[in-house]
This record gives C-alpha cells, structure tokens and sequence, in this order.
C-alpha cells in the first residue's frame, strides 16, 4: 500500500507540472501527496468484498413484506472524467426468511460508489448485490445524482439530475409491486 501511495503522489506531482504548476511552491508543497491518499480512499470499495463487508448480518425473519431504506447518501467518481458524482440512493427488497442489517445496505452502496463507473453500472451493481446477499424475492434500486462532468465541465448544466433505476425479481415483473415502491420513496 505504501508502494502504492509513493507512485500514486509521483505521478500527481507530474501531473501539476504538466498543468504548468509548480509542485514546491507553498500551496502545493504536499498536495500530491494529499491527493494520493485522497484518490484511495475515493476508491476503496476496490480493496473490498461483499462477502467481507456483509459479514454474517443476514438475520432470519419472518418479514416478507416490502423493506425500503431511501436517501442513501453516494458520493462517486464517473470513469469518463474522473469527475465526483453526488446523489442518494432508494433500495427496497422482499425478504424470503432472512433480512440484511440495516447499515449493510448503505455499506454495499459505499463499496460499489467508492469505484470508478458509471451511475447505470452503480445502480445495477447494489441491485444485484442485495439480491446476491438476501435471495430476496425482488429488488429495487433507484439513484438519484448531480454529476460534476455535467456540470462544471461541457454543457455545464447546473440543475441537471441523472435518475437511474434497477428492478429485480418481483420489482420487475409486478406493476402494482413497482408502483408501491415508487410512491414510496416519493413520499415526505
């Protein structure tokens, strides 16, 4: 790892240079450094597994009726530009004897955020992740985010928001299933 954060700060020294900065001036004097650890931690969810991240807290229930955990807070970085994404995520499922804690869902939604990709692929990866973990009967995952590349870059679209969603099992083949969850986590 420490391999690693040596190469990673070498190369954003580079990096400034190229910029036309100067990597030894006051400001910058450790910034490569601080941008290294700052890019791996932004990308942990590499350096994890959701077999290790779950960690046994699947619990037997009797519950079958549809669980919804909403505004998952996400922070991500688009592979395209390597630009932050910011937004939340809704999940739902429809456990079939056993349930997930509760913080599992928001810590399978940080792994998969902390990689580089696309919000569609983000948004299919939690999906099949809680389906993986829980056998759920269905799955629903809906992100919500403001993308930075949009924004602070090309069409520079200030009020725009990316909405994607991902619908497993029941989610996907029952309509009124759908519905509930939607109006759901639509609610205030």
């Amino acid at each position: 790892m420490a391999d690693d954060l040596t190469a990673l700060s070498t190369h954003y020294q580079q990096i400034l240079e190229r910029l036309g900065e100067d990597p030894q001036r006051e400001g910058l004097a450790n910034t490569p450094l601080r941008a290294a650890k700052a890019m791996q931690f932004l990308t942990k969810g590499y350096q994890q597994t959701l077999e290790e991240l779950v960690n046994g807290a699947i619990f037997e229930s009797s519950m079958d009726e549809m669980i919804v955990v909403q505004d998952i807070e996400l922070y991500s970085l688009c592979e395209h530009h390597m630009l932050p994404f910011i937004g939340k995520c809704h999940i739902a499922y429809i456990p079939k004897g056993k349930v997930l804690g509760l913080s599992k869902l928001a810590r399978i939604v940080d792994m998969y955020a902390r990689r580089l990709q696309i919000q569609e692929n983000l948004t299919r990866e939690i999906a099949e992740a809680v389906e993986q973990v829980t056998d759920a009967s269905g799955v629903a995952v809906v992100i919500e985010a403001q993308h930075m590349c949009m924004m602070m870059r090309g069409v520079e679209k200030q009020n725009s928001l990316m909405k994607t969603s991902m619908m497993l099992g029941s989610f996907r083949s029952s309509q009124a299933t759908r519905n509930e969850f939607l109006t759901l986590i639509h609610r205030r």
